[in-house]
C-alpha cells in the first residue's frame, strides 16, 4: 500500500526542528567581481565527521553573467503543512536563486546528487515583467500556497516595488501578490507571522536609487525608505503602515519570532540623518488597540553609534558628522558610507543556504533590551508614526512622504495614567528557531 507521508524536512513546530538531524551541506553564492563572469552557487561540506569539512565540493555556474546573485532558497519548507493552504507533499528539492540586478530567476536542483547541483529552469527577466509587472527580485521564502518574492520595483526601475508568487509545483509565475498596496511603495524584505495571517514588509529604495551605489543627496533629504507594512496576508491587503520617521532611512532585514505563537520581531534601520547611528527596532502586536485589522507598534530598542573620524579623510556627505557610520560587524551598519564617496561602488557578498532548512530558518539571538534604551523624543522627527492603508496614498515617485501622522507609542513612553508601557512589550525569553 502506498503511503503519501510530508517531507522528512518538514516540522510540524520549531521545537521538532530543532532537535532534527545537524546539516551536512551548504549552498553559498559566488559572486563575479564587476559581472564580467557569471555568478555561481558553490556546495560547502558543513559535516564535521567529514574529510572534506569546510572545503568546497560542487559547483553550478549560472548561464549569464551579471547576475548579481543575492538572496535565495527553497522551493518548500515547513510552511508547506500550513493548516490553511496545506501542500504537506511538495518536496523540497530545489533552490530558488534570483538575480538582483538581472531580474533572471534560476532554479537549480539538488537531486539526485545534493553535491552536484544543476539548473533545470530559468525565468527570463520579461516573463517576470510582464506577468508580475515588478523587477529585481530580493528575497525567497516557501510559502503555504506557493514561493514568495519580494522586488525593488517595477521593470523601468521606479516604483513601485512589492511580492510575487511562483507556483511551487511548476514555477510558474502566478501575478502580483498585493491586491491593496495601501500606502506602500518602497519594497526590500518581507517575513510574515504564518499562525496569525500577518505579512511584514521594509522599505528600501527603487532601483533607479539604489543601483548606481547610495546617492548621498536621497539619503540626507531623506528620500529612502522610512516605514514598516503590515499585511492581512490571507486578503492579501495592507492594514496599517508605521513610519518610524523620515530620518530613519533604509529600513532592511526582518527577523520575526521564531516562537510561532508569538507576534514581536526586529528590524535594522541603517542610518539616522541627523547623527549617523544605526538602530534596531522591534515591532509586536498592541493589544489594546485589538488583533482586528491592525494595531502594531514600533518601538526603537538599540542603537549603535557611529564612529568619529578625521573630516579630511570623508567623503563630502560625511564631512559635517565628523564620523563614519557604524561599521559592517553590526547588525544595521553596513558600510554603505563607501558609496557615499563614489557612486557605483559595490562589495562582493555570500548568502548560504543548508541543505535540509529552509532559507526562511534562521537563528535569532535572544534576551531582551535594557529600560534605558534611550526613545526618540515625542514630536520629534524621529518618533515613529502609525497610518492606516485607506485613502490615497501620499507618496510619490521620488518616494517624498507629505503629511504629518499622529504618533504611536514608543519604548518607555509614560502612558497618560503616569505609568510607563513596559508591559506591552513582547516576552523575550529562551530563543527557538523555527
Amino acid at each position: 500500500m502506498v503511503q503519501l507521508r510530508p517531507d522528512p524536512s518538514f516540522y510540524p513546530s520549531p521545537q521538532m526542528a530543532a532537535e532534527g538531524p545537524a546539516e551536512t551541506l551548504a549552498y553559498v553564492v559566488l559572486l563575479s567581481p564587476g559581472g564580467k563572469r557569471p555568478d555561481a552557487l558553490a556546495v560547502v561540506d558543513v559535516d564535521k565527521e567529514s574529510s572534506t569539512f569546510g572545503k568546497e565540493v560542487g559547483r553550478v555556474e549560472m548561464a549569464t553573467a551579471g547576475d548579481e546573485l543575492h538572496h535565495f532558497g527553497w522551493n518548500a519548507c515547513s510552511s508547506a503543512l500550513c493548516p490553511s493552504a496545506p501542500h504537506p507533499h511538495v518536496e523540497r528539492r530545489y533552490l530558488v536563486v534570483p538575480g538582483l540586478r538581472s531580474s533572471r530567476i534560476y532554479i537549480v536542483d539538488t537531486k539526485p546528487d545534493p553535491r552536484q547541483p544543476r539548473i533545470v529552469k530559468t525565468i527570463e527577466p520579461q516573463e517576470v515583467f510582464d506577468k508580475a509587472g515588478y523587477s529585481r527580485p530580493h528575497t525567497v521564502h516557501c510559502g503555504p500556497d506557493g514561493i514568495y518574492l519580494s522586488a525593488l520595483g517595477a521593470p523601468d526601475g521606479d516604483g513601485p516595488g512589492g511580492v510575487f508568487v511562483l507556483d511551487h509545483q511548476d514555477f510558474d509565475v502566478k501575478g502580483q501578490w498585493e491586491t491593496d498596496r495601501g500606502q506602500q511603495y518602497f519594497a526590500y524584505d518581507f517575513w510574515w507571522h504564518l499562525n496569525h495571517d500577518v505579512m511584514v514588509t521594509s522599505e528600501w529604495g527603487t532601483p533607479n536609487m539604489v543601483e548606481g551605489g547610495l546617492n548621498p543627496e536621497l539619503l540626507l533629504d531623506n528620500k529612502y525608505g522610512h516605514s514598516l507594512h503590515f499585511w492581512d496576508l490571507a486578503k492579501r491587503r495592507n492594514v496599517q503602515t508605521v513610519d518610524l520617521g523620515e530620518n530613519h532611512q533604509i529600513v532592511l532585514e526582518l527577523r520575526p519570532a521564531h516562537d510561532p505563537t508569538k507576534t514581536y520581531g526586529f528590524v535594522g534601520v541603517v542610518v539616522d540623518t541627523t547623527n549617523l547611528e544605526s538602530s534596531v527596532w522591534v515591532w509586536h502586536r498592541d493589544q489594546k488597540a485589538g488583533s482586528n485589522g491592525g494595531g502594531w507598534r514600533v518601538q526603537k530598542v538599540i542603537t549603535i553609534p557611529p564612529e568619529p573620524a578625521d573630516p579630511d579623510v570623508l567623503p563630502p556627505a560625511l564631512k559635517p558628522f565628523s564620523a563614519i557610520p557604524p561599521p559592517a560587524r553590526s547588525t544595521a551598519g553596513p558600510r554603505w558610507w563607501r558609496s557615499a564617496g563614489t557612486a557605483g561602488a559595490s562589495t562582493s557578498r555570500t548568502r548560504c543556504t543548508r541543505r535540509g532548512t529552509s532559507s526562511s530558518t534562521r537563528r535569532a539571538s535572544t534576551g531582551g533590551w535594557s529600560s534605558s534604551t534611550s526613545s526618540p523624543r515625542v514630536g520629534s522627527t524621529s518618533t515613529p508614526t502609525s497610518s492606516s492603508s485607506s485613502g490615497t496614498s501620499d507618496r510619490t515617485k521620488s518616494g517624498w512622504r507629505a503629511g504629518t501622522l499622529p504618533p504611536i507609542p514608543i519604548a518607555s513612553r509614560t502612558t497618560e495614567d503616569g505609568s510607563d508601557d513596559q508591559g506591552d512589550r513582547p516576552e523575550l525569553g529562551r530563543g527557538v528557531w523555527g
